[in-house]
């Protein structure tokens, strides 16, 4: 699924108990019968993602991929482990880079709450900074920039109806909730030490345009979601962490996008932010992949600035409901420790955008 250098011990706020799960797996896996008679499973946790966490699960013969709800998570909405599990199922055979699910645990007693285990993906996840041993010069990185950008384009056009997708949807009036919703977590994960937003989330209520369309979106796509080929690093063969998919308008997905995709003209905070290379020679800035994106979907953008500023916002959002269960002790994880000052500076990025806009100070 990653490099296995992302694989580490497991942190003990996150261990579970490994032998249920293995006699889970052996009971619910009747044909896998040389998975019955193995022992159990080594168990790495990957360090990379900051809500529903993610496990190695390694036999001797195959590897899988665990995934479960974080310590203390509150909202069943976002961590929904049977959600996720059949949004990639009933989506396999629409987008060929979903994972392959293995089965579905609705019994918390196992390990204290829902999970569900899929097939690995082998290949590579970018962090930070492409690899050098991956030989990706700067046309060779405009060339994965473009097909991650169309990996995007091909699932936005998946009709929801045909995939049996449609009921995970609230219909008509998406952006509208999305704004009024993402608005109401703010304020719910508020702590003293971050700004109210306020003055963001009247402009984003004022000027919020009508849906474009109704589509399946992925609302986390990022480069640390995607899986690279082992042999071609240029090709994606998987896409991943599927908690926040839905059916909604495909700009708010890209605009979610764009948030985390730092450029190299960006300021020192926003390139100390940077959790993917997207500001490597070669890839697209974020205006040309708007630009990249309109031309191959034909959608027109006319107000792409709200869409930009939904985005840092409900970055801040997320940002802020993971510092939240730090701030409450519902977590120690060191690296969420000054998660409140990546809200402070987004809230200072949205205003600023606001301003311009408005032509005000």
């Amino acid at each position: 699924m990653v490099l296995l250098a992302d694989a580490r011990a497991v942190r003990d706020e996150d261990a579970f108990d490994v032998e249920a799960v293995h006699a889970w797996l052996a009971a619910h896996m009747p044909v896998d019968a040389e998975l019955s008679r193995s022992s159990v499973p080594q168990v790495r946790q990957f360090s990379g993602g900051a809500s529903n966490l993610t496990y190695l699960l390694r036999y001797e013969s195959r590897e899988l991929i665990l995934r479960r709800p974080p310590l203390g998570a509150k909202a069943a909405s976002a961590h929904d482990m049977a959600r996720e599990f059949h949004i990639q199922q009933a989506l396999a055979s629409y987008y060929p880079y979903v994972p392959k699910m293995v089965g579905l645990c609705r019994d918390a007693s196992i390990i204290g709450s829902e999970f569900y285990v899929m097939e690995r993906l082998a290949g590579t996840i970018l962090r930070s900074h492409i690899p050098r041993e991956l030989g990706l010069d700067p046309p060779t990185t405009q060339r994965l920039c473009m097909s991650a950008i169309e990996r995007l384009v091909e699932l936005h056009q998946i009709d929801p109806q045909a995939a049996g997708l449609a009921d995970i949807g609230k219909g008509a009036g998406y952006v509208r909730r999305q704004v009024e919703g993402w608005s109401e977590r703010y304020r719910a994960a508020r702590t003293w030490n971050v700004p109210r937003f306020e003055r963001v989330m009247r402009w984003l209520a004022e000027r919020q345009p009508r849906d474009t369309a109704l589509r399946v979106i992925h609302n986390d796509y990022r480069f640390d979601n995607l899986v690279l080929a082992q042999d071609d690093p240029q090709r994606i063969v998987g896409v991943l962490d599927w908690e926040m998919a839905t059916i909604g308008d495909p700009l708010m997905d890209l605009g979610g996008a764009l948030a985390y995709w730092v450029q190299r003209d960006d300021d020192r905070v926003m390139r100390a932010l940077r959790r993917q290379p997207t500001d490597a020679p070669g890839m697209l800035t974020r205006g040309e992949v708007v630009e990249h994106y309109a031309q191959r979907t034909g959608v027109p953008i006319d107000d792409w600035v709200f869409y930009e500023v939904f985005g840092l916002f409900r970055l801040a959002t997320i940002i802020q409901q993971i510092y939240r269960r730090y701030h409450l002790r519902q977590t120690r994880n060191p690296a969420f420790r000054h998660y409140w000052l990546a809200s402070r500076y987004l809230h200072r990025r949205c205003l600023r955008i606001v301003r311009r806009e408005d032509g005000t100070r």
